[in-house]
């Protein structure tokens, strides 16, 4: 027997548990919010860039995804081996190319460990930060499709 059950799309969840969506909304001259999940960010631009100063630029924010990615996989191998997190920081730097297009030329992160990391797992933690997802992904970029809807 057919399954008749009408199909709907929820644009919260998607059907497709290997599909992740948000979603970007203006807000304010150059001020936008981001939903994802059940959470929401804002981006801005600066004021000298014509925005409003309310929130990190993407860029920033960009950034960012790559430093919380490295902090988060550095906290997993340190709960992974019994070590504390307690003052793990990750600091980044970035720079923008001077030339067209637009875009990132560098980034620069420094991992804080924990002063009670062993010299001995200070190798293992820095293989493992290398390749957080963020990371692989810059390594590997992704098919980007950007369509306008009709």
């Amino acid at each position: 027997m057919t399954d008749t059950t009408p199909q709907t799309l929820s644009t919260n969840r998607p059907q497709n548990p290997d599909v992740h969506r948000l979603e970007v909304i203006h807000v304010d001259r150059d001020a936008y919010t981001v939903d994802v999940r059940e959470h929401r960010l804002r981006v801005d631009q600066p004021l000298e860039a014509g925005g409003t100063d309310t929130a990190p630029t993407p860029t920033e924010l960009f950034a960012a995804s790559l430093a919380t990615c490295v902090a988060f996989y550095a906290g997993r191998y340190l709960h992974r081996h019994g070590l504390p997190g307690t003052g793990l920081r990750v600091r980044a730097e970035f720079t923008m190319a001077t030339d067209r297009p637009a875009r990132v030329a560098s980034v620069r992160l420094v991992v804080v460990a924990p002063s009670e990391l062993p010299e001995q797992r200070r190798a293992g933690l820095l293989a493992v930060v290398s390749h957080c997802t963020v990371h692989n992904t810059l390594n590997r970029p992704p098919e980007i499709d950007i369509e306008l809807e009709p």
